[in-house]
């Protein structure tokens, strides 16, 4: 077997055996010989492009590895880390997700174990001082701006190198290559373009010998197709031609699904294929909404796979494809990324997508990107790739083809045309984007405060190295002037804020400009308003009835808006405004400009902004917009809903993973950053109950996250595994916030006389009576703070279930009506949020 992308590092056999002691004297030669060996070990053999990259490695050069994908660049990595190992210096492997550095990080623990790997990624980090690093693009450029030459990373391994070229984040990938210049570089990607100027550069800043190895033979050859016929049938030929599996690359989530669910009509799998499916994931837990489509989806043997999506769905579809069950995968881009799922066919739905400003063309970096993971080295003889026509060429071709041979026919044909907005693309772009290289990587480079920050807290002249990294940096002298105002600009408002201060002689440490405070070693890794939040707290009252809500309003404000929540908040606020407005008889202009004050929930956002104006002034480098003030978190507690029902409210079922990970933020950092005296009881009992449902919707997550602030971790199964959480009802504090939120969901309803989403959570349930008899007797319901103390729900335990009698919050204090239910801790645990039955509704 030759050595691919995939290391076999799952075997604890495969281990590489470090020389006794580590010595820069190491013989080349001799590490050569001693990773070969291990390499056949493995049962693997090395290609022609691996042995040559290798070979360079351990001679000292820079590398420039692109290669195909599928090609084994992850295995020549493996031999830069071992290298820099045997000769006592660290080395690092950098990647643009966060994903794909934990995954490497798993697999680089196998083969050098865990003693030996570390990983920073800016929301946790573990075993950050060991010899081998693993961590994000920018977590390295802001370890290489503070350090400089001076740096202890002696090899630099970059993955995904093309990420260079990325408007936005460019700029991390450059900074290492300015500032390391002490190091040995190993850059990779599958889709790198003409690299000698930048091959040139690199070896002259370096002063080492630096080697390009590109045009290998893909081990897996790849067969490209442009097909007329409808995407089904195209599907369908490509399963009945032993094609499987397929991924079906989409450029929007909705029409990943769209498609998915469409191809239900073909029989994708066989009775056999669909039984074994059933029979292994007959205990894994899909919950309402998305999680019901994707369970009659997997079924049928189609996946689905995308960013929005929870990732336990993601990894189950990715298990089940490795495990051979799913014969079609429809997704979106983020395939090109380096996702671990078995494809042997690609198809692409479209050539253009929306790149966030506009609707163009792939670029031929893209479409190679995401080609390359058609076929799977040991497994596939060759891939295949097949782009799809657009509709309206695949209409026109069904009506030629109609017509046939008769000319009249053929002459009355009313071809149709492109939809409004078309991007034009067809069979010539197809054939470009087959022939052409990749664009040449265009150099991104921004100056911003905190990299401003990040010099000037290393020692030596801050100066001199700002002026050398803007005036030898790759962009032109345009973009250099630009960036020099822009350092001056923020060394300014440094200045200014007291946060620098300029010496009037050179310090011990060639200082001429110093922080005026110890710069966090986390700067710039990590949330940057974690300490505001800290100083904000002391502007809430502790006694206050909604001061734990407050609390968590402070954190949630210091946190990225989740935009597709955001979006249907303020829609959904929006549309009840038009409503009351249009019933105050408010003409339509003036509704439209007062609609435009209408926003999505901003709790504190006077107090905050006010706050947050002071608290810029020391530290300039803060934009005004980094403060976000928005309600998830508080919203889902005060509307008592549970996960699914927060989805349904707002329709984000294709969002669910993006939810998933706000709430998962908001609770690391509620456990993570409140100090001891800010928590009261009613702050732990949020934090509990938050914890609680995150970890039934999803674990994995905040698994992976305790697991790397407590130093440890759990290796990566290739197996279908059906992880269960922890029983919901173990934890007592949680559960019963969890019960009090559910109860106290029925008497909001209530108090909106909701008739029918009360008969939808409770069918069996004479509401109809309990309404009528309620509010005979009083005006309203409370549903303020006072409805909601504790001491309004009562609790009885007994083996496996619990009474409780919710008493309502009447106007006149007596406290005589209660929603009395009884709760099944089995099934409770079972569904992964309290099983309630109500069984009673009336006067105690």
């Amino acid at each position: 077997m030759s050595a691919t992308d995939d290391l076999h590092t799952d075997d604890p056999a495969g281990s590489l055996t470090l020389p006794a002691t580590a010595t820069r004297d190491h013989d080349p030669d001799e590490l050569y010989a001693d990773f070969e060996a291990w390499v056949s070990g493995q049962g693997l053999q090395l290609y022609p492009a691996q042995d040559e990259a290798i070979l360079e490695l351990v001679t000292g050069a820079n590398v420039v590895l692109a290669t195909p994908t599928g090609s084994g660049k992850s295995l020549v990595a493996v031999a830069a880390h071992y290298f820099a190992l045997a000769r006592g210096v660290r080395s690092v492997y950098t990647a643009p997700i966060k994903a794909l550095v934990s995954e490497k990080f798993f697999a680089l623990c196998g083969v050098f174990g865990s003693a030996n790997v570390g990983m920073m990624t800016g929301d946790a980090a573990v075993n950050a001082d060991a010899p081998v690093l693993c961590c994000t693009a920018e977590v390295l450029a802001n370890i290489a701006l503070r350090t400089g030459r001076d740096s202890d990373l002696a090899v630099v391994v970059i993955d995904e190198f093309h990420y260079y070229a990325d408007p936005d984040r460019g700029w991390a990938w450059q900074v290492p290559l300015l500032e390391l210049t002490r190091a040995q570089f190993l850059l990779m990607s599958a889709t790198l373009g003409d690299t000698t100027d930048l091959a040139a550069d690199l070896g002259r800043r370096t002063g080492r010998e630096t080697t390009t190895v590109a045009g290998a033979e893909r081990p897996v050859p790849l067969h490209h197709y442009y097909e007329t016929t409808p995407l089904h049938e195209t599907v369908a030929d490509l399963v009945a031609g032993g094609q499987a599996p397929i991924y079906v690359v989409h450029f929007t989530q909705a029409a990943a699904l769209e498609h998915a669910q469409a191809l239900t009509s073909i029989n994708v799998a066989s009775r056999a294929e669909r039984d074994v499916i059933a029979e292994t994931i007959a205990g894994f837990r899909f919950t309402a909404g998305f999680g019901k489509v994707l369970n009659r989806l997997v079924r049928h043997g189609i996946g689905v796979h995308h960013a929005g999506m929870l990732p336990k769905y993601r990894r189950l579809v990715e298990q089940l494809a490795q495990a051979g069950l799913l014969k079609v995968i429809c997704g979106t881009d983020t395939l090109g990324v380096g996702i671990n799922v078995p494809i042997r066919t690609v198809v692409f739905a479209a050539l253009s997508k929306f790149d966030g400003e506009r609707q163009r063309q792939l670029q031929v970096r893209e479409f190679h990107q995401i080609a390359g993971r058609a076929g799977r080295a040991g497994f596939d003889t060759a891939g295949t790739v097949v782009v799809q026509a657009p509709e309206h060429e695949v209409e026109n071709a069904k009506l030629v083809a109609k017509a046939g041979d008769d000319a009249k026919k053929l002459r009355r044909i009313v071809r149709k045309k492109p939809p409004e907005g078309f991007v034009s693309w067809g069979r010539n772009t197809h054939d470009r984007l087959l022939s052409s290289q990749p664009e040449a990587l265009t150099a991104r480079f921004a100056v911003t405060p905190a990299m401003v920050l990040n010099v000037i807290a290393r020692p030596g002249n801050a100066f001199a190295a700002m002026r050398d990294l803007i005036r030898t940096n790759h962009t032109t002298a345009t973009q250099q002037r630009e960036q020099v105002r822009e350092a001056i600009r923020a060394y300014r408002a440094l200045l200014a804020a007291g946060v620098v201060e300029r010496l009037a002689e050179p310090d011990e440490q060639g200082r001429v400009v110093r922080l005026t405070a110890d710069l966090p070693l986390n700067f710039a890794l990590n949330q940057p308003l974690s300490t505001f939040a800290l100083a904000a707290l002391d502007l809430l009252d502790p006694e206050s009835d909604s001061y734990a809500l407050d609390v968590v309003s402070v954190y949630e404000a210091t946190l990225e808006d989740p935009r597709q929540v955001v979006r249907a908040q303020q829609n959904l606020a929006r549309g009840e405004a038009v409503a009351q407005l249009k019933a105050e008889g408010v003409e339509y202009e003036e509704r439209m400009e007062l609609l435009a004050d209408v926003t999505h929930p901003m709790p504190l956002q006077e107090l905050l902004t006010g706050a947050f104006a002071v608290y810029r002034q020391t530290h300039p480098w803060l934009s005004e917009d980094d403060l976000r003030p928005k309600a998830v978190v508080r919203d889902m507690w005060e509307r008592a809903m549970t996960f699914t029902e927060y989805v349904a409210f707002y329709g984000l079922s294709r969002s669910e993973g993006l939810v998933l990970r706000y709430l998962t933020d908001a609770y690391r950092a509620l456990r993570s950053s409140v100090p001891e005296p800010a928590v009261t009881e009613g702050v732990t009992d949020i934090v509990e109950w938050l914890g609680a449902l995150v970890r039934q919707v999803d674990s994995s997550l905040l698994d992976e996250w305790e697991a790397l602030t407590a130093g440890t971790g759990a290796g990566r199964e290739d197996v279908v595994e059906v992880r269960r959480p922890a029983s919901l009802s173990e934890n007592v504090r949680a559960f019963t916030v969890l019960v009090r939120n559910t109860m106290f969901r029925r008497v909001e309803l209530f108090a909106l006389r909701r008739l029918d989403q009360l008969a939808d959570l409770d069918p069996d349930v004479d509401w109809v009576a309990a309404l009528e008899g309620y509010f005979a007797e009083y005006p309203r319901v409370g549903t303020g703070p006072d409805a909601r103390n504790p001491r309004l729900l009562q609790v009885t335990t007994e083996p496996g279930r619990w009474r409780v009698r919710q008493i309502l919050d009447d106007p006149d204090g007596d406290h005589d009506w209660a929603i009395s239910a009884e709760i099944d801790l089995a099934a409770s645990d079972e569904a992964g949020e309290p099983v309630v039955l109500v069984t009673a509704v009336g006067p105690l």
